[in-house]
């Protein structure tokens, strides 16, 4: 089934770490239809350097997110190149100066899109891979009677120091090549030594020992690492270098804490809704333990590890066969419990 995609228009919004977000646009996609009650919702926010697209291979009659039973909605994160983004800059400046849009922000205005725009009354499972599981995680806090069930996949609600560290490396990488220029590039003369830098640094973080070790990236049809290397430089290539840096920025300020100056355990606190929390046994950034530690301070939270080689990787939608099967096997619980 093809996605229905629109825009819904901001206008000025404020920010919740300062500025403004001028002429914001959210661009969203939905599969399905809303019922009578506005509550068969599955609210699917998007992650890093993914789109609403990027979650086809879990929607259909033959998963758990069937569109003849749910309506799904994937809401495009703020800097993604769909949404607003430092990309639609008309100069290179604008483009340098886009501000740090928080997950509070982009929560809020997704919150404006189910409820103002499309009707929406609860959500059934809020769900996601690793900056959709942040925001899943912030959007039960934020708003806890809205939020029925989540399901938390290779993500947690904070960016921990180890995740911030990593982000660091990515980013010098990119950084260090002197075209980068503080983001105040031309549209013609982008960073690419830089971006080839930050594929080629955040390509091992994502995957695992053991999944370099037993030679697995054979399995994804590449006869070596370099090879391998090679496609993640190829892969950022296509993305434009600011829109990279304002997610990153969004990411590593994640802070479930900051939700009305709450410290992290209250807020986590605050969550009622049904959740499971799904790290990667292997995730390098958003660590198992990190998540158990998480899942501790929820009143209503489990914590099932997703075994595999694979590193964040793992949860990744329809990459992986047998994690992909766990994953529609768990959101199906939930739903049935929704």
């Amino acid at each position: 089934m093809q996605p229905h995609v629109d825009t819904i228009h901001l206008g000025t919004l404020p920010l919740s770490q300062g500025g403004v977000l001028e002429d914001a646009k959210l661009v969203y996609a939905t599969w399905g239809r809303l019922n009578s009650d506005g509550t068969n919702v599955v609210l699917l926010p998007t992650y890093y350097t993914g789109t609403h697209d990027s979650y086809r291979p879990w929607i259909g009659s033959h998963s758990a997110l069937d569109p003849d039973r749910w309506f799904i909605i994937s809401p495009n994160l703020f800097g993604n190149g769909l949404s607003s983004s430092p990309s639609h800059a008309q100069t290179p400046a604008q483009r340098a100066g886009f501000p740090l849009v928080s997950i509070r922000d982009n929560i809020d205005a997704q919150h404006r899109l189910l409820t103002e725009h499309l009707g929406v009354k609860s959500v059934a499972l809020a769900m996601g891979w690793s900056l959709g599981a942040v925001q899943s995680m912030h959007w039960a806090a934020a708003y806890p009677a809205f939020i029925r069930t989540v399901f938390s996949i290779c993500g947690t609600a904070s960016c921990w120091p180890l995740n911030r560290a990593f982000l660091a490396s990515v980013r010098a990488a990119l950084a260090a090549d002197p075209a980068w220029m503080d983001g105040a590039y031309a549209h013609d003369a982008p960073p690419t030594r830089g971006l080839k830098a930050f594929g080629r640094v955040y390509c091992p973080w994502a995957y695992s020992s053991t999944f370099f070790r037993q030679a697995l990236y054979r399995t994804l049809g590449f006869d070596s690492i370099e090879a391998l290397l090679l496609a993640w430089e190829e892969e950022h290539l296509a993305w434009d270098a600011c829109d990279l840096m304002a997610m990153l920025k969004t990411w590593e300020h994640a802070d479930i804490g900051s939700l009305a100056d709450q410290s992290a355990s209250k807020a986590l606190a605050n969550i009622r809704a049904k959740t499971i929390i799904m790290p990667g046994s292997c995730d390098a950034y958003f660590t198992a333990e990190e998540a158990r530690i998480e899942g501790a301070l929820m009143p209503n939270a489990e914590v099932r590890v997703l075994d595999s080689p694979f590193g964040h990787c793992a949860g990744a939608p329809g990459r992986f066969e047998e994690e992909t099967r766990t994953i529609a096997m768990t959101a199906h619980a939930l739903l049935d419990m929704a």
